[in-house]
């Protein structure tokens, strides 16, 4: 993808005058952004891309907000973001029927994740998917049994975080103690005084009530757009399909095997196919649409 000229973002300083220069490019419709990502897709046209692209800033910065808590620059977060939203831009496919922030989202948090891990030099994790999910949740996961103090944890506090993230108890005493030394959100942003705090730059992560129904609409038209789709299954396709790739604990192939009592193949084959048959009817409707 070609270098796009986006709004720079150089210092802390001018977080609010980037926020509304972002605030000046339009949201798009529908039918215009599945447009511009068919221009782009087939044509490699760079203007759509632009388009795609400037459109979504907003999504990003919102995103980046919530990684403020790891003491890093919030314009290489929101940099690093914005690289996310490119990759995104680049492999989106409109023909599947999807909105490109449904997508982008993924890429833009992937982005700004790998960032963090790279730079932040007061933690020193592993690689594992359960490590990463330790460090990028503990505050929340914290913050809901009310254990907001940066000092110790009970241990009753510490077995319920351990058993929620699937972690080792040493591993959240290690982790946060790692994240207890970060800089409290009450430090000023600068030596003088009378200068803004930390918490003060934070933004509301509470989306308004435009935005909830606009995400509400959306997800209501995503569950129509599959539910209709799932009709092309018969019952045995529809029931491993929904096992296999709507389950929030997937079944296995061994578990599905021994329930319709054929090989761990076959239902590999019948899964793959009944995917492949719900792609195509999401297709076709949202052509039809």
């Amino acid at each position: 993808m070609a270098q796009t000229n986006l709004p720079v973002l150089s210092a802390e300083g001018g977080l609010s005058r980037y926020l509304q220069e972002i605030r000046k490019f339009p949201m798009l419709e529908p039918d215009e952004e599945f447009m511009l990502a068919k221009r782009y897709k087939e044509h490699e046209d760079p203007g759509a891309a632009q388009k795609l692209i400037t459109s979504h800033l907003r999504l990003v910065a919102k995103i980046a907000m919530g990684y403020r808590g790891y003491g890093l620059p919030i314009s290489e977060v929101i940099s690093e973001g914005n690289v996310g939203l490119m990759h995104a831009v680049k492999r989106f496919e409109p023909d599947k029927g999807f909105r490109l922030a449904t997508y982008a989202m993924w890429w833009i948090r992937a982005a700004i994740q790998e960032y963090v891990l790279r730079s932040w030099s007061l933690v020193k994790i592993g690689t594992t998917a359960a490590q990463k999910r330790l460090f990028f949740n503990l505050r929340k996961v914290k913050g809901q049994i009310a254990a907001l103090d940066d000092g110790a944890l009970h241990p009753d506090q510490i077995a319920q975080i351990a058993t929620t993230l699937n972690v080792t108890a040493d591993e959240v005493v290690s982790m946060n103690a790692r994240l207890s030394g970060d800089a409290s959100l009450n430090s000023p942003m600068r030596a003088d005084e009378g200068s803004s705090e930390w918490q003060d730059w934070l933004v509301d992560d509470t989306p308004s009530q435009e935005t909830t129904l606009g995400e509400s609409e959306e997800y209501s038209e995503r569950m129509g757009l599959l539910n209709t789709a799932m009709d092309v299954l018969n019952e045995r396709e529809k029931a491993i399909f929904h096992a296999r790739r709507l389950q929030e604990s997937p079944s296995t192939l061994e578990e599905l095997a021994q329930q319709y009592d054929v090989s761990r193949e076959r239902i590999r084959q019948i899964e793959v196919r009944a995917f492949e048959k719900v792609q195509e009817a999401v297709r076709e409707a949202a052509v039809a649409n």
